[in-house]
């Protein structure tokens, strides 16, 4: 389900939504979700400072919490 999220919002932003790759990992009981976009769509998706990104972490950490779950999102 988190990946869903993150793969809904990131398509949302960027100009080329097909080149938008989301996967999701295990590992010490935490869910990594692995963010991939085209070069050209990364300030999209990182923001000015980073807000975006730190926006969509957000939204993420708060759909896990109620969930009980430990997930991080990275953006490649």
């Amino acid at each position: 389900m988190m990946k869903e999220l993150v793969e809904v919002m990131a398509k949302a932003l960027v100009e080329h939504p097909e080149e938008v790759t989301v996967t999701e990992t295990e590992k010490d009981g935490e869910t990594i979700i692995e963010l991939k976009v085209a070069p050209s769509d990364m300030g999209k998706v990182i923001g000015k400072q980073g807000r975006i990104a730190k926006a969509i972490r957000s939204v993420v950490k708060a759909a896990a919490a109620k969930d009980d779950k430990k997930v991080a999102v990275e953006i490649e």
